[in-house]
């Protein structure tokens, strides 16, 4: 059964281009963005997430909520392995797929099936298991002849379905999104959303940020809201977005009669 366990961590990242004076003139007073602090060397610090406490349990289709920012990104990073904590740990039970970003990894001047393999050893898939999909994902592209071609002969909506074919190739214990995935291709479109919406049903845990509240509304059954790297509330979706949305009215400047 796929788990996740968050125990108190903490992410920062030191900054070590600006001086804390210009920080402080150019972002005091800042709505957006983690906390900005000084270590014992003076070195500014950005704090990305603060003292995060969770647990995900199968089942769970969590949307992370907040302002761009807030922590969502860095959350989801933390979970795919790419950032460490500085304190607390995470454990996650079950097989991990990220899919933040499916162009990542995609040379140009290899051919889509040497993406293919390429991608799918990015994705962390054994070469046996790369070899058992690629033709599944051949099929699902469209591209035919062009899969033995460079991919910077290809066009934007070309090399979008073989990107999102290879991302979406993995069936995933967890499964991390940052937004919903889509091949930009209108005549794709309907097959894209009919295999995102497969791939989130047989994943035993859904974890996707979005500024979309129809989007979350539609795919979760969870919200989590993020500000500036601590967590505000975790529970029932329109529980949530009222309080985000609450937050964010309250923050907005009064009008001048």
């Amino acid at each position: 059964m796929a788990h996740i366990r968050v125990e108190r961590i903490t992410v920062s990242f030191p900054v070590y281009s600006a001086s804390a004076r210009s920080l402080k003139r150019g972002m005091i007073g800042l709505a957006t963005g983690g906390r900005i602090g000084l270590d014992g060397d003076r070195t500014v610090q950005i704090t990305a997430l603060d003292d995060v406490d969770l647990t995900f349990e199968h089942g769970d289709r969590v949307g992370l909520i907040g302002h761009n920012g807030a922590g969502k990104s860095t959350l989801l990073k933390v979970l795919a392995g790419v950032y460490e904590p500085v304190r607390g740990r995470v454990r996650c039970e079950g097989r991990v797929a990220s899919m933040s970003n499916p162009r990542l990894g995609i040379d140009q001047d290899s051919t889509g099936y040497e993406n293919i393999f390429q991608r799918g050893l990015f994705m962390g898939l054994r070469p046996r298991e790369i070899e058992a999909r690629t033709d599944e994902i051949a099929a699902f592209t469209e591209l035919g002849d062009y899969l033995a071609m460079p991919v910077r002969t290809y066009s934007a909506g070309m090399a979008a379905r073989l990107a999102f074919a290879i991302s979406t190739c993995v069936e995933a214990d967890i499964l991390l999104m940052d937004e919903w995935l889509s091949a930009g291709d209108a005549a794709f479109v309907a097959r894209a959303r009919e295999r995102m919406s497969d791939l989130v049903d047989k994943a035993g845990i859904l974890v996707l940020a979005s500024h979309s509240d129809n989007l979350i509304r539609e795919t979760c059954n969870k919200a989590l809201l993020l500000e500036r790297g601590k967590v505000v509330g975790f529970g029932p979706i329109d529980d949530i977005l009222a309080i985000y949305h609450g937050r964010r009215q309250a923050a907005q400047p009064a009008a001048v009669s």
